[in-house]
């Protein structure tokens, strides 16, 4: 039975499990949250240690032939835009390189022609020499594609569900391959067997009722343990962000992720699955991000640019808008001095001050925790 089988299902087929986690969600008395949050950090420390790992988003293009009605990078978006080269990538990269990150994540917008077929190869072999843990965050791909990335040298793999709610799904996604739900929903599943042992999962709060976005994650996430039981997950709860075509964009209290909501979120996961990996980004801000990072995270971003060339000013050459997918470009009067982000990060804080803060704790920042000569065979 595939995922999207079991989502049809609904709650008719919901474990013990599930029913444990929904009761976490309906705390809300004072103590009884505290004692959640007491649980959730005793569990972290005992699985995973005073460690966090971090990360950092590299921006490879924002093209995208998606229409999605909260996204920056949304096709009929008005933004400058470029996609790096690889050695423009490269250039990024290093840059991320000597700062001590070892672990990248490599994201783009969705389009066929500029982020075409081989481009993604060659960026992960260009890298890999420098990164031993790349993840790569992409629009889904097909079996053998995934194949193709583990091939180059990915072993990670991130995709939001965006929203789980189909009705919502589909009226957020108006145009593109984006529109597809079940395609979507699938892509996990695909990536495993394209033979990712990384993959992170997650729902982007603030499109839909959030009760029923975090059940909806919990599944997927059991469904993914109990079917794909070699790779190890993660999840992440992003709450929206000002974006580009909507830098006023307030929270709607109605569907809105509040920072209470999203502590008992992180100590859920953590005590219903006490192996996964827990996401908080430079979306939140930093006060809350020192708060509630004990309590049940172990990745943190930091230091994130949300634009290709953010770090470096690579490919600020090339930039041009599209229309209908197709480039336009700028008169020269008009050329900013860099491409559009996707979204306003929050924490604005450098990486040396979240390894600084971490160490303040007595939690060891862990730039890389794999290499691939754990594999070699020195017998």
């Amino acid at each position: 039975m595939s995922y999207t089988e079991r989502y049809y299902q609904g709650q008719q087929a919901d474990s013990l499990l599930i029913r444990e986690f929904r009761s976490y969600l309906e705390i809300d008395d004072t103590k009884a949250l505290e004692a959640l949050a007491q649980e959730s950090h005793r569990i972290t420390r005992e699985r995973f240690g005073a460690t966090m790992r971090l990360f950092a988003p590299l921006y490879l293009s924002n093209e995208c032939v998606n229409n999605c009605k909260y996204c920056g990078f949304s096709r009929d978006n008005k933004i400058f835009r470029t996609t790096l080269t690889v050695e423009q990538v490269l250039k990024e990269a290093k840059f991320l390189h000597d700062k001590g990150f070892r672990n990248l994540l490599l994201v783009a917008g969705e389009h066929p022609k500029f982020v075409s077929e081989g481009y993604l190869q060659d960026c992960i072999r260009a890298l890999k020499g420098l990164f031993p843990t790349i993840a790569v965050e992409v629009g889904p791909m097909e079996d053998h594609q995934y194949q193709e990335l583990v091939e180059a040298g990915a072993e990670g793999l991130i995709v939001y569900q965006e929203t789980y709610h189909k009705e919502r799904y589909e009226e957020l996604h108006t145009a593109g391959p984006k529109k597809k739900f079940d395609w979507r929903l699938e892509c996990p599943e695909r990536a495993y067997r394209g033979g990712f042992r990384r993959i992170g999962v997650g729902a982007l709060f603030g499109l839909a009722e959030w009760k029923e976005e975090a059940l909806q994650l919990a599944r997927h996430l059991e469904y993914l343990n109990k079917t794909g039981w070699k790779a190890q997950y993660s999840v992440a709860f992003p709450r929206m962000r000002p974006y580009a075509g909507n830098y006023q964009y307030s929270p709607d209290p109605a569907l809105s992720l509040s920072d209470k909501n999203l502590v008992k979120l992180i100590c859920a996961f953590r005590i219903c699955f006490p192996n996964v990996g827990i996401v908080l980004s430079t979306r939140e801000p930093a006060a809350l991000r020192d708060q509630i990072f004990k309590l049940g995270v172990t990745h943190m971003s930091a230091g994130s640019a949300t634009e290709p060339g953010g770090y470096t000013g690579a490919g600020n050459e090339d930039i041009h808008y599209t229309i209908k997918g197709r480039r336009v470009d700028l008169e020269s009067e008009t050329k900013p001095c860099g491409a559009t982000e996707q979204f306003k990060i929050d924490d604005e804080r450098s990486i040396g001050e979240i390894a600084d803060l971490l160490k303040s704790y007595d939690y060891d920042p862990v730039w890389k925790d794999w290499d691939e000569a754990i594999l070699t065979n020195t017998v």
